[in-house]
């Protein structure tokens, strides 16, 4: 015995009849969709592939193309599968099963179509971000070389200073205003043939300066052609070979620059300039005279050594200065350059990986449509969700069904009878042979 509906389950049934239509009408395109999705991933995995692939001849060609097709198929089939047996399953169990393997298979796409997807999206401004830091580490390191020497070309200053002084010191005993003897003995030869070592020292630091100056000049140029490689148009991997060439050349002046430097000769000469002294014979006339001389000498030297700490600690102060880092260019492909600057290029991954990935976004639709259309439909009895065109399609095919024959030949189930007591068989007589029937009664007129 059936019962009608109620009015709540009669409204759930609408409802899933009405989400079921519209699924209906959903799938006749999702195909097309999936395989619209699939086909521009494996466009973009074949750019990205085309990029990794040093050899451009036919077999990387076909290579990429292999490649290509495989991820298409391979997205494809996946989402295809997923769209059509997720959405249908009942327990738990089978949906966690489902959602791991779909885990796993969205990973196996990115790690297989995504980056490759992104490297193409961004791979020519990625290499493009790996020249400019590229330049900004070769500016850094040129700029720091020149402050380098110019601070070593500074030490001239120190230099001319001590030296000035040794020339007066000179002057003065030439005017016997520092010994007590006026003329050009021991004590003058010292002070002069210190005041010429300084003086050729300072010659060196100063004939330095417009190598240096010449060195940053050229680097900065070079720095100008690598920034315009840089940001201008055309095949970023023909730009890259333009690039490594000037930074070789830019390398190597910031190696000259670092050559050029005065510091390590102006720390040497320090030294040598107290250690290094020529006495002279003292050649007083009178033992008052030589003993003049040789306090004057001493006291000479002892501002001598003085001079040379002021120098050396001066030079090992720009030695200290920090130098720039060996700075290598190395070329970088897109994809590599996509990974190493990941970072910078989120949305252009969020797309790559989107796109592989919007079909999960189908399949989480279909499950929440399924579950509704089952929650709606509720325990209503197949036979009562019956609309008014399936029961005129079953009676059409039960009316096709009875004009070939089929239903005839289809066996009955009997219906279970409940037992009953065995009735007594009823007691037959058998006729008289020689008792001759009854006549039946002549009717006239219409009556007996």
């Amino acid at each position: 015995m059936t019962t009608r509906p109620t009015q709540a389950e009669a409204r759930g049934l609408q409802s899933a009849r009405e989400i079921e239509g519209h699924l209906t009408a959903l799938e006749s395109f999702t195909p097309m969709a999936l395989g619209v999705l699939s086909v521009a991933s494996g466009i973009y995995t074949y750019l990205g592939v085309s990029s990794l692939l040093s050899d451009g001849g036919a077999m990387s060609f076909f290579a990429a193309i292999a490649y290509s097709l495989a991820v298409s198929v391979a997205i494809f089939v996946f989402w295809s599968y997923l769209i059509r047996l997720l959405p249908a399953m009942r327990t738990a169990s089978a949906r966690l099963g489902l959602f791991l393997s779909m885990a796993l298979g969205s990973l196996a796409i990115i790690a297989m179509s995504s980056w490759l997807n992104a490297a193409a999206l961004a791979g020519s401004a990625a290499v493009e971000q790996h020249l400019a830091l590229t330049v900004q580490d070769y500016q850094n390191g040129l700029e720091q070389a020149n402050r380098v020497a110019v601070a070593a070309q500074g030490l001239g200053l120190d230099v001319a200073r001590a030296r000035q002084s040794f020339q007066d010191l000179s002057a003065q005993e030439a005017t016997g205003d520092l010994s007590g003897t006026a003329g050009r003995g021991a004590v003058f030869r010292v002070l002069t043939q210190k005041a010429d070592e300084l003086a050729v020292l300072e010659a060196q630091i100063e004939g330095q300066g417009p190598l240096v100056a010449a060195a940053f000049s050229e680097g900065n140029d070079i720095l100008s052609r690598m920034r315009t490689l840089t940001a201008s148009s055309g095949d970023v991997e023909q730009r890259s070979v333009e690039f490594a060439e000037e930074s070789v050349r830019l390398a190597g002046l910031i190696a000259q620059l670092r050559q050029l430097s005065v510091a390590p000769l102006v720390a040497r000469a320090a030294q040598d300039l107290s250690a290094s002294v020529v006495l002279p014979e003292l050649d007083g006339s009178t033992a008052v005279i030589r003993s003049g001389q040789q306090s004057t000498i001493d006291s000479v030297l002892t501002l001598l050594g003085r001079r040379a700490e002021t120098l050396e600690q001066a030079a090992n102060d720009v030695i200290a200065m920090p130098t720039p880092d060996d700075i290598t260019y190395t070329p970088i492909s897109t994809a590599d350059a996509v990974l190493r600057y990941a970072g910078d290029f989120i949305p252009s991954w969020a797309g790559a990986i989107a796109i592989d990935l919007l079909p999960a976004v189908l399949v989480l639709i279909m499950m929440v449509s399924q579950s509704a259309i089952r929650a709606d439909r509720g325990t209503t009895a197949p036979e009562e969700t019956m609309t008014l065109g399936e029961i005129r399609a079953a009676l059409a095919a039960l009316r096709e069904m009875d004009m070939h024959g089929e239903i005839s030949r289809v066996p009955a189930v009997p219906e279970p009878v409940a037992a009953e007591p065995a009735a007594a068989e009823p007691v037959v007589v058998q006729p008289d042979p020689q008792e001759r029937p009854a006549e039946p009664p002549h009717i006239v007129g219409g009556r007996r």
